[in-house]
């Protein structure tokens, strides 16, 4: 459980740093590259190069996962981007956020993972929580491209669920391995998308990049350890909603902001989903 907690606080680390970066960024895709920069330092860091070394079918597919994990990454982004032009951001962060589905139905059905029926009814609190904190009915509009959400959820889901993927298939002795394979991918395509977009990369978007580097690093890290020890279809639920909590408690109190009615209920239902997923 230690590994999942990490997991939830390094996550909320990463949206905590997002939010004061806002101000300050100028060049979003300059800054996901020293983002990744920083995730493929630490993960060498963290490498046993002996290991990493060996290419026997474990080493291939460590590298098979870790290259499409770190394309995901990169294409999940950009598609978020595009989201937010056509759909406005708050349909395209509640649908990356119901991405949670894809790995928690993904371990149900095809990993034969069996939760209990009060883990079931959390799991069902969770994704109703994530609708009703994130979602605002007047945020749908016409011309929205729906089709686009439906992809940015399946994506985004994807994209969570590789850990779990290497998780299954994938040699326990390569996860720092597959990490490194991840974020290399990761930050050539994001400098490649940076240097082409031809936009001054400032040093603020560097610093920032580098400190949500680091939080990024370890939540990736203690997720797939997390999975080595508790049932994804309990710890992608519990990552999701924990970090929600989290993030809108550093919200409230130091950056002031204002809970509703709707979204102190999601709170409440979070806590009762949690309840019900550690039952």
């Amino acid at each position: 459980m230690i590994y999942l907690i990490l997991a939830i606080a390094s996550s909320a680390l990463v949206s905590i740093c997002m939010r004061l970066s806002e101000k300050h960024v100028k060049n979003e895709m300059g800054m996901f590259t020293a983002n990744y920069a920083a995730c493929v330092v630490l993960s060498f860091l963290f490498l046993d190069t002996q290991i990493a070394m060996n290419f026997s079918k474990p080493g291939w597919v460590m590298l098979g996962l870790g290259l499409v994990s770190g394309i995901l990454y990169l294409v999940s982004f950009v598609f978020m981007k595009w989201n937010m032009t056509y759909n406005g951001i708050v349909l395209s962060s509640t649908f990356m956020k119901l991405g949670v589905l894809i790995p928690t139905i993904m371990a149900i059905v095809v990993f034969r993972e069996t939760p209990k029926w009060t883990q079931l009814l959390g799991i069902g609190c969770s994704i109703i929580a994530i609708i009703m904190i994130n979602f605002d009915p007047s945020a749908v509009r016409e011309g929205n491209k729906k089709i686009w959400l439906l992809i940015l959820l399946v994506l985004s889901g994807f994209t969570d669920s590789m850990a779990n993927i290497y998780e299954q298939v994938g040699a326990a002795k390569l996860k720092d391995g597959y990490l490194l394979v991840t974020f290399i991918a990761a930050f050539l395509l994001a400098g490649i998308l940076a240097i082409s977009g031809k936009e001054k990369i400032s040093v603020k978007d560097l610093i920032y990049g580098v400190i949500i580097g680091i939080p990024n690093y370890f939540s990736a890290r203690f997720l797939l350890l997390a999975l080595g020890n508790i049932e994804a279809v309990l710890v992608y639920p519990m990552y999701s909603v924990a970090t929600i909590v989290v993030v809108t408690l550093v919200g409230v109190t130091f950056f002031k902001e204002r809970l509703g009615k709707r979204r102190l209920a999601a709170l409440g239902l979070i806590l009762l989903a949690l309840a019900l997923l550690n039952g």
